[in-house]
């Protein structure tokens, strides 16, 4: 799984070292050489895992699309964005994170006060 691009739709092997990666980022990582440029590109669909051709200097909005099963693969990426996030489920839904600091009072079951009744009634 790529972590640099989150919605890999395909695999592309390298011309290079014949090996298969999600994006020239995660090539670039762990290959000790640069990325050969061809135009010819192989890739592996992740929806079906099967392997085709592309010619980058033939193509067509039609060749955004698996020729397996019609997987869309061409897609603007998604990459990872720095957040700050507090740990844990919404606490609207799950509430068990939140400590209640309130006191829970005594409750009156009467007008009198009944621990002050027998320094009162003498």
């Amino acid at each position: 799984m790529c972590k640099h691009v989150l919605n890999a739709q395909v695999a592309i092997r390298s011309p290079c070292c014949k090996k298969w990666f999600d994006c020239a980022e995660c090539h670039q990582e762990t290959a000790d050489h640069p990325l050969l440029q061809s135009f010819e590109m192989i890739f592996i669909c992740k929806k079906c895992k099967k392997a085709f051709r592309k010619d980058a200097r033939e193509f067509e909005d039609s060749d955004e699309y698996c020729p397996h099963c019609d997987n869309h693969f061409v897609l603007d990426a998604l990459t990872p964005k720095a957040s700050l996030n507090v740990e844990g489920e919404d606490a609207r839904v799950d509430n068990r994170m939140i400590k209640d600091e309130r006191q829970r009072q005594k409750d009156m079951r009467t007008i009198f006060d009944v621990e002050d009744a027998p320094h009162k009634l003498g």
